[in-house]
């Protein structure tokens, strides 16, 4: 396919209805800042595949070089990846860093020492997860490099809504930000909690007259009750309601 200054190798990962839910998903296409669409050049070839394949396996020597330059400069950041272009017109150097960082002098010494354009570009940690890939706090392939077009800002008060401890290393990922997973099951949470009274709220029952609604449980669907005389019992979510 054809990029920017060369040719490049890609993967057809969708068609049709399903290519256009995952554009849709994505958001990015059809924005004003979006790049413009690039034209496929031909099917690749069985020697395509084969240098394709051989830069995934230098790739690996170029991060190790890479980061030796790095540490030879003393810079502040973190080489996370690298990516040869197929035509090799280009190697993209992929980073992080808590700062900004003047990386002119490093840019030289790569071009020099691989003789192609070098582009450095600075990624976050969620980025970085996504690129590396790895096993999640589930056991399971990081949801970010699996499915999730995108990594957003996850809050802490989704934490507190859910219920779970507060604990950074309990909530939080492999890439050192909170767990992707607090976002998209959020709405289940809040969905859920309408059908249960608010945790302190005083309640009337059958049984134990005015009762204070200590916690609710909603997989199990039960209520914490605790009335005037300081007695504590559970009952389930039908039995409050009837």
């Amino acid at each position: 396919m054809e990029v920017e200054r060369g040719q490049d190798f890609g993967v057809v990962s969708a068609l049709g209805d399903v290519a256009e839910k995952k554009c849709q998903r994505c958001g990015s296409c059809g924005q004003a800042d979006s790049p413009p669409p690039r034209a496929i050049v031909r099917q690749a070839t069985p020697e395509d595949r084969k240098v394709a394949t051989e830069l995934r396996i230098n790739e690996e020597e170029v991060r190790k070089t890479v980061r030796d330059r790095v540490r030879q400069h003393n810079l502040p950041m973190k080489a996370s990846d690298a990516e040869w272009q197929w035509d090799k017109r280009k190697l993209t150097i992929y980073f992080t860093a808590e700062q900004r960082v003047d990386f002119r002098a490093l840019v030289r010494d790569l071009a020099g020492l691989f003789r192609t354009r070098i582009e450095l570009r600075q990624i976050g940690a969620r980025d970085e997860a996504k690129r590396l890939d790895g096993i999640g706090r589930c056991g399971r392939q990081l949801c970010i490099s699996a499915w999730l077009p995108e990594g957003r800002p996850v809050s802490l008060s989704l934490a507190k809504a859910q219920g779970l401890s507060l604990n950074p290393v309990q909530i939080s990922g492999p890439c050192g930000r909170l767990l992707c997973c607090l976002h998209y099951e959020h709405e289940f949470y809040v969905q859920q909690r309408k059908r249960f009274p608010k945790e302190g709220k005083t309640v009337k029952t059958a049984e134990g007259g005015n009762e204070r609604v200590v916690s609710v449980d909603i997989f199990r669907e039960r209520v914490t009750l605790r009335s005037e005389e300081g007695a504590t019992r559970v009952v389930s979510l039908e039995q409050l309601r009837s």
